[in-house]
């Protein structure tokens, strides 16, 4: 019976934020601060997705590290209410191919189109996806964005499950409802924890908004081609780790054999399969033990399924959905 590698094997897995603020717009790390930022604690990829302005930062590519062209928008509410009731559709954009288009993609501002419009909301997703961005929907929570909303988007490559930002701001980084709301409603897209890290707080004082949130690239080589092609295929999964100190378990296999699932990962106090419905399969330690691997036994019922491992700690790792044939 064939092995369907629901991540692959054969890859090196490349430690990612995907999304990053500089001094271009509202952080205070210039690109060259943060890269180094960055390294010294592992990573290898890094998206600068500063607000409304594209960046492609491909002087800090190199061997051992490779930074992602990208952007951050925003379409906001209309109206005269205060910032802090206004809801808003941030959008991280990240280019699959840089060198195409780079003009158009060098004068890409804030959107016009109206908030209040889905369709000119979807239009704009369709053009930017057209340029050739995989587009991230980005904290619903914070957005106060309702699931009528965000379960109408088209188009999406995929929406953050975690920001760490958020998390730092006031303890709503983490949406798996809002994800499995969009997998409910037939959207078919990825999952990203990520750190929205904007780096004005102290790094010592608990509040600090990096780290806390990336994803584990499983791709054959570290290069722009390598990532992007890794990204697109959802050869990746999220990592969430609120205490920004310590990593969350690492997914070591995840297969699928026929109707059964192995799951492997580095020690571990859970391991649940989530489902479309409210029925999980489930594996858990010994009070005061640790797993390292799970098989479930898929019934048919599912509708898709999606890992979460716990470490005991407050941090957790989260695959994408995968939908059973």
């Amino acid at each position: 019976m064939k092995t369907i590698e629901l991540l692959p094997k054969n890859v090196t897995y490349y430690k990612a934020n995907l999304h990053c603020h500089t001094t271009i717009s509202d952080g205070k790390m210039t690109p060259e601060e943060i890269k180094r930022h960055y390294q010294e604690r592992g990573y290898q990829v890094l998206a600068i997705t500063d607000h409304d302005r594209y960046g492609n930062h491909s002087e800090l590519c190199d061997e051992n590290f490779v930074a992602i062209a990208a952007l951050e928008t925003e379409i906001n509410q209309a109206g005269d209410m205060s910032w802090n009731y206004r809801r808003t559709w941030h959008m991280n954009w990240y280019d699959t191919c840089p060198e195409r288009d780079a003009g158009i993609k060098k004068a890409l501002t804030c959107p016009s189109e109206a908030y209040e419009s889905l369709d000119q909301v979807n239009a704009y997703v369709k053009k930017m996806t057209e340029l050739g961005f995989l587009g991230c929907y980005n904290h619903p929570y914070w957005s106060l964005q309702t699931c009528d909303e965000y379960t109408k988007l088209k188009g999406m490559w995929g929406m953050e499950i975690y920001n760490h930002g958020c998390e730092m701001d006031g303890l709503y980084g983490y949406h798996p409802q809002a994800y499995d709301e969009m997998l409910r409603s037939g959207q078919r897209l990825f999952c990203v924890a990520a750190d929205d890290n904007h780096n004005s707080m102290a790094q010592d004082g608990g509040l600090y908004d990096s780290f806390g949130g990336y994803v584990m690239i499983g791709a054959v080589s570290l290069t722009y081609g390598g990532i992007i092609d890794a990204l697109k295929k959802g050869h990746f999964y999220s990592c969430c780790a609120p205490d920004g100190q310590e990593e969350a378990p690492r997914i070591l296999e995840l297969t699928c054999t026929g109707n059964r699932v192995h799951v492997k990962c580095t020690p571990a106090d859970k391991i649940f399969l989530k489902t479309a419905g409210r029925n999980c399969h489930r594996a858990a330690a010994r009070p005061g033990e640790t797993i390292t691997e799970a098989d479930f036994e898929l019934n048919g019922e599912e509708g898709y399924i999606r890992a979460e491992i716990t470490d005991g700690k407050g941090r957790h790792t989260v695959s994408n959905a995968y939908f059973p044939e």
